[in-house]
């Protein structure tokens, strides 16, 4: 049974605005926008999302608890049963043997894990790797879930996916094909790209509401797609550090945005993966010097559970673990191919870095690296667990 809108704790007045404009029960708000609610009921757009943020994250509290055997919160546990829970969940590798290790495993499940950098360091092309090793069968050391992309910035690329969904499935054949096992030859029959494809559901946002809103209506998503293992958002920062001349209201929907995507988090036990920006903070000491920070000022950084920062040095992408609380402060090369995130070879150059190569440059630095690969092949076994190295040639 549907709850009624005026059993809901709003002011008298918005309750009247409410039933005036025929809304009823939460079923009448659950298909309408924010921008729609807010021009049927004369209100701001910021009073129009507290609105629905109220009646939508209450009915779905009610639905999780009642629906959802995944529901955390719901009774005390010790600490005991806790650790076991989580270690009985299964990360999400990054095919970056250095990067696995020093996020613990992978990106953890019911976290917020957030990657910061430049333009060009390759926070899409990890967020879309993630996207496509969520899925990874479990018999292969995978999830086998599905992922939400949230793109901010229009920066997916499905062509891209492809691209790495190949290299993905062609590692699992790889090991396939060492194994001989026929509980792998089972998996593959239905891993393939045009399956990785359809279990990826992008969300495209051309604004901070559309943002919210996705963010809200997500529980619901959820709970009718019980697979889904990854929420991505590429990037958090796009929307909001234009056109917001109230940095206390923007700062109130920062830390409202942070407490739906943690609780998504542990209620749907699912990553949460958040991409952020960098901007140039100025030291007031005499020296003056100035330094490129993690974007949204210093309250969002209590917002993740870990916290990454990707940079370049001497030509090389490195990843720094800047926030854990479980891991210590560690930083790792790292570096993009046309499979997609890899670890940096020792054996062949860093060929097919997709972001920073010319066409000429990348076709020499491939047909190099070809002739490595193949002096090379018989000495090489592909790794019969993908959160082992992966090396750029599987």
């Amino acid at each position: 049974m549907q709850r009624d809108i005026a059993t809901f704790p709003f002011p008298p007045e918005q309750k009247r605005q409410l039933l005036e404009a025929g809304f009823q029960t939460v079923s009448d708000l659950l298909e309408v926008s924010p921008i729609e609610l807010a021009k049927e009921l004369g209100v701001s757009n910021e009073d129009a999302l507290e609105i629905l943020e109220v009646v939508k994250g209450k009915d779905g509290d009610e639905g999780a608890v009642a629906g959802s055997k995944k529901s955390l919160g719901t009774r005390s546990m010790s600490a005991l049963e806790k650790l076991k829970e989580e270690q009985e969940l299964t990360s999400v590798i990054t095919f970056c043997e250095e990067l696995d290790d020093i996020l613990g495993g992978g990106v953890p499940m019911t976290k917020i894990t957030e990657m910061c950098g430049v333009p060009g360091i390759g926070k899409t092309q990890l967020c879309m790797q993630l996207a496509v090793d969520v899925q990874i069968p479990a018999v292969f050391g995978g999830c086998e879930g599905e992922a939400v992309y949230v793109d901010t910035e229009g920066s997916f690329m499905v062509d891209r996916v492809i691209d790495i969904a190949q290299g993905t499935v062609t590692h699992c054949q790889h090991i396939t094909g060492i194994e001989n096992n026929p509980e792998h030859k089972e998996a593959m029959d239905g891993f393939t790209v045009e399956s990785i494809l359809s279990k990826i559901y992008v969300y495209r946002c051309s604004d901070y509401l559309q943002l919210l809103a996705t963010v809200i209506l997500l529980p619901e998503f959820l709970q009718s797609h019980t697979k889904v293992k990854l929420v991505v958002i590429d990037s958090v920062a796009f929307h909001f550090r234009s056109n917001f001349d109230d940095m206390a209201s923007r700062t109130r929907i920062l830390n409202g945005l942070a407490q739906n995507l943690i609780k998504m988090a542990t209620q749907f036990q699912l990553a949460v993966v958040l991409t952020n920006q960098m901007t140039t903070r100025f030291r007031s000491d005499v020296r003056g010097q100035s330094q490129l920070v993690p974007a949204l000022g210093e309250s969002w950084g209590h917002a993740s559970t870990i916290r990454v920062i990707l940079f370049w040095e001497n030509n090389q992408r490195f990843a720094r673990l800047y926030k854990s609380p479980s891991k210590k402060d560690a930083t790792v090369p790292y570096q993009i191919t046309m499979d997609g995130v890899r670890s940096v070879s020792t054996e062949c150059p860093d060929v097919n870095a997709v972001a920073t190569e010319t066409p000429v440059a990348a076709a020499s630095l491939q047909a190099t690296s070809q002739e490595c690969h193949t002096e090379t092949e018989a000495e090489m076994t592909p790794m019969k667990n993908p959160r082992k190295r992966v090396r750029s040639d599987d």
